[in-house]
């Protein structure tokens, strides 16, 4: 898919990591089109990636832990907010609905192997739990997804 232009920006792409346990895809499918609060995030990094986020950015939901595999798509509905399960106001969050499961799972093996991920976040950086996607690592892993 390319990047759509909205008010003269593209459209960014990210990657948000979550333990199926605690939160999995069919968790954020149920949702439906009201989404849900990504809550309880504590690092800085990943905040400020949520912060720099607009309404209708996209981005995979990625099953950590035990599976490490991207299920689905999700969309930005809510801009950064306060973090409601902290009184904290240094901690903020966005929304994110389920948009459509992917017609075949990537694991993180797929995108160890393929050399056009090699500077992907998912790959480099194991422990961001929020992260950006480049435009072209987010066509390769559709690619990848349809394979």
């Amino acid at each position: 898919l390319e990047p759509v232009e909205e008010s003269h920006r593209l459209m960014a792409y990210w990657l948000f990591k979550s333990e199926p346990a605690t939160w999995s895809w069919s968790d954020q499918q149920a949702k439906g089109a009201v989404g849900e609060e990504w809550d309880g995030v504590r690092n800085y990094q990943a905040r400020n990636n949520m912060r720099a986020m607009q309404l209708g950015d996209q981005a995979f939901f990625y099953h950590s832990q035990s599976e490490r595999v991207i299920v689905g798509i999700v969309e930005v509905c809510a801009l950064s907010h306060q973090d409601s399960t902290t009184e904290d106001l240094q901690w903020e969050c966005v929304d994110i609905r389920a948009i459509r499961s992917l017609t075949k799972p990537v694991t993180l093996h797929m995108c160890k192997a393929d050399p056009r991920l090699a500077d992907m976040a998912l790959v480099k950086y194991t422990r961001l739990s929020v992260q950006p996607v480049r435009a072209e690592e987010w066509g390769i892993i559709l690619e990848l997804s349809q394979q």
